[in-house]
């Protein structure tokens, strides 16, 4: 079992990383340390933490592999990840999060937003475990093998999709604000470009294939799940 708290920082520069230590102890939380990003995916594999805080310019990979192959890992996919980078564009962003991001944040930074953050993302890993198997009519959710069944056969979903469909399931008939969508499924604040959300809509019913008209845009407020 995972201890509480237990954050892994992961960057190669020795000063950030213990100025981050030091915030994160500061607020009760146990740390772990990576300077690269094949030292991360070992100490993530053997100690479980359930957040690490990345960045994404490291010395031997970007940090986008590390999170991409902790998202492919089955004992380092619940793992929530917290990015941490000199860019912030909306296409960085949208790209940190397609490969299965729960934060992002821009360097330089405010150390205690970013604990706050941390918070954040604690709470909610520790609001309890969500329904493992969303079953909608064909649609089949396995949010443990993270899996998507539609009529028994598998759809590859990206993480960011998966997520997406999960919300959808989770209440049907309930309309999903853009806003709601932009909080819950991207961890971001509005000020993305909604434009996202209707993209990767149009690619989640593409996958779908008959089974996404169940998928239903609200005109000027969201989507909803009929």
């Amino acid at each position: 079992m995972n201890r509480p708290g237990l954050v892994l920082i992961v960057d190669d520069e020795r000063d950030l990383r213990a100025l981050v230590d030091f915030n994160l102890r500061q607020a009760g939380y146990e740390t772990l340390h990576a300077g690269s990003g094949s030292e991360a995916l070992s100490i993530a594999a053997s100690h479980r933490p359930q957040i690490v805080v990345l960045d994404l310019n490291l010395p031997d990979m970007p940090g986008t592999e590390v999170c991409r192959r902790l998202r492919a890992d089955p004992r380092t996919r619940g793992i929530a990840i917290v990015m941490l980078t000199a860019r912030g564009t909306e296409t960085d962003r949208v790209v940190g999060f397609e490969l299965g991001a729960d934060d992002y944040v821009t360097k330089p930074f405010s150390v205690r937003e970013l604990v706050l953050r941390v918070d954040a993302i604690l709470r909610r890993l520790q609001g309890g475990e969500p329904e493992p198997v969303l079953q909608r009519g064909p649609i089949a959710l396995d949010r443990q093998a993270f899996t998507c069944r539609v009529d028994g056969s598998e759809v590859a979903l990206t993480v960011l999709e998966f997520r997406l469909l999960g919300y959808l399931l989770e209440a049907p008939g309930r309309v999903r604000t853009r806003d709601d969508l932009l909080t819950h499924v991207w961890n971001a604040s509005t000020e993305l470009e909604t434009r996202t959300i209707d993209t990767h809509i149009k690619r989640l019913r593409d996958k779908l294939g008959a089974a996404g008209e169940a998928i239903e845009t609200v005109r000027g407020i969201g989507y909803r799940l009929r």
